[in-house]
């Protein structure tokens, strides 16, 4: 079991919290669950309710919609991510290449704690509108024109 430094350490380097102070991501390190899975388990189904999000510590995950393969998450990638922000249904399945463990933080509990935390909130907001500038300006800079 990690303990909440170690789900701290692995938090920072989820992309959309990075902007999130340290001392902050204890508080999502503090909800977050270790789960483990076994080769070949689906941890979830395209059109399910997307109920959480997950950070992949050890193994491989196959991101697919039917048979097609969208993605393989490795080690330290998160996916699921948009559950946390949105109750749209599940776009792809994942499932487990490798036995794999993970860590995964329930949406209605990440919301919570929002709510007490506004700096979990604003490091998130900035993280996400330094995308969007990103992308606008690459957009930009061809024209509108998709390559």
């Amino acid at each position: 079991m990690l303990t909440v430094v170690e789900k701290v350490a692995a938090l920072q380097n989820v992309d959309v919290f990075t902007d999130v102070p340290t001392e902050q991501l204890a508080y999502l390190a503090a909800i977050a669950e270790e789960v483990e899975y076994k080769e070949g388990e689906v941890i979830y189904k395209e059109q399910e309710a997307a109920d959480s999000f997950y950070l992949l510590l050890e193994g491989e995950v196959r991101l697919h919609q039917g048979q097609q393969d969208i993605t393989v998450a490795r080690a330290t990638e998160a996916f699921g991510i948009w559950a946390l922000f949105d109750d749209e249904p599940r776009v792809v399945t994942a499932t487990t290449l490798t036995d794999a463990r993970l860590l995964r933080i329930d949406s209605e509990r990440f919301v919570d704690i929002l709510a007490d935390h506004v700096q979990i909130s604003q490091g998130i907001l900035k993280n996400l509108a330094s995308r969007l500038r990103t992308l606008l300006e690459r957009v930009s800079l061809t024209g509108g024109k998709s390559h």
